[in-house]
Order: structure tokens, then sequence, then C-alpha cells
């Protein structure tokens, strides 16, 4: 978002304006519930630990503030025009289908492709940023909940612990019996202009509201993303020895 904010602008912000005003203009409001998927960058600089509902804004990119805008776009058509508009404050949450250029991802694709000999290292950002990291799949059945539920609200959505990006890291090598400092690297170039350095949610409300709780484990998420890209590098590989493909020596650039 600091390389595109005008576009971030637009998707995340006024995007979600267009939508809301859609549904205001061709009467949708009493006949669709709307789901807005807001983020634990809205806290940014955090003012508390662990972050709520009740938690002041403080975003530190263009995204974080263009999703501020959307937080509270939704707020103000609830509250002035009766929209059944949820904001969904979802902390970090992961899975296979995350795309590779996130962190996580990236993590459990080197480790794969290391493992079978396809890259050499991984590089990463700030090793030491700490994240309140769940499964998606979780995070995704507390989204239905939200608009089930009898009257519209905000929910953050969080497992209430946190990890560091070394501990994905290790855990995912470990899983395939690596030692991770063999093979990681740092470099300023994945360092964000301003940095958020700790998150972690409070998941109070939305377990006691929408009686919601992850039933994945930070380790069980490790290892299905590793199984998962294990079975990718397995066939990178074969198609590298059949002459079929040439090895990537770092991925993502």
């Amino acid at each position: 978002s600091f390389e595109e904010p005008e576009y971030t602008a637009n998707s995340d912000a006024t995007g979600v304006l267009r939508l809301l005003e859609a549904m205001r203009s061709l009467n949708l409001l009493n006949t669709c519930k709307f789901y807005q998927a807001s983020t634990s960058e809205l806290y940014g600089s955090v003012a508390e630990t662990p972050q709520s509902e009740n938690t002041p804004f403080h975003p530190r990119s263009p995204y974080g503030v263009a999703k501020l805008y959307a937080y509270w776009i939704v707020v103000n058509y609830r509250e002035s025009y009766g929209a059944f508009a949820c904001n969904g404050i979802l902390f970090n949450h992961e899975s296979p289908r995350r795309g590779e250029t996130f962190v996580t991802r990236k993590i459990s694709r080197a480790v794969c492709r290391i493992y079978h000999n396809i890259q050499t290292k991984l590089t990463l950002g700030n090793m030491d940023a700490i994240r309140d990291w769940g499964f998606a799949g979780d995070y995704v059945e507390a989204m239905w909940m939200m608009l089930q539920h009898d009257t519209p609200s905000d929910w953050v959505v969080a497992t209430g612990e946190t990890h560091t990006v070394q501990e994905f890291a290790k855990i995912a090598f470990d899983i395939v019996g690596l030692n991770w400092e063999d093979y990681v690297t740092t470099s300023d170039k994945y360092h964000r202009p301003n940095e958020v350095k700790y998150l972690l949610g409070d998941p109070t409300k939305v377990k006691s509201e929408l009686n919601w709780k992850p039933n994945t484990t930070f380790e069980m998420l490790v290892q299905m993303m590793v199984d998962h890209d294990i079975n990718l590098a397995t066939r990178e590989s074969v198609l590298i020895k059949e002459n079929l493909m040439k090895p990537t020596w770092e991925y993502p650039k």
C-alpha cells in the first residue's frame, strides 16, 4: 500500500462506500446484509494491549488508513440508514491459500522448496514482528456468525495469543527437519517505512456474543501450510528433474 496508496484508497475505502451507496440507492438496505473485512492494521501504533473493539485506532500504512475510512462509513450507514452492516476486525488469518508474497506463505513455500533443493535461502524482513495468527477457515465461520446475529455490530476476531515471525519460521523448518538459522537471512527491503511491531487481539466480545472460538492452534496452522506446500514443491522437483522447469534459487523475489 505504500507503493500504490491511491489504488489502495480506491479499493479499500471508496470501494466500500460505493457498495453501501448502491444498496441504499436501490432500496436494498432492508433485504441485504453487509460484511466489511476490517483489519487489525487499524490499531497500528497500539494504544493498549490487547486490542479490543474499544481500543483507539492509529493506522500506520495507507492500507490501514483506507480501512479506517471503510470502518467508519460502515458505522455511519448503520446508524444513519439502519443498514445491517458489520465490521469484522480480523487479526492475521492465514491458510494454504494465502498469497505467496505474504510472510507466512512465503515462509512455508520457501521451506518446502529448500527441502527439495529447489531454493537455497529465504530472505525476510523484521523477524521480531509479533502477530496474533489464526486459521482463515475459523475466521470465515466468525464472519458468517456476525451476519446471523440479531443485530449488526463490530467484532474483533483473534486467537488472543501471539507469535513472532521467527517462531513461524522455526516451526516450519522443524517440520521438514531443517535448522532455520542455516537458511534464513534478513533484508531492509522487506521492512515497512512504518513498522507495526505488536498486535494482540482481545476476542472476548465475539466469544461471548457469537459463541465463537478458534479451533486451529498456531502449530496446526503452520503444519497445514507446510503440508500443502510440500506437495507443490514435490511437483516442482519432478518438473526440474525432467528439464521441464528451471529452478529459482530464491522465491519469490
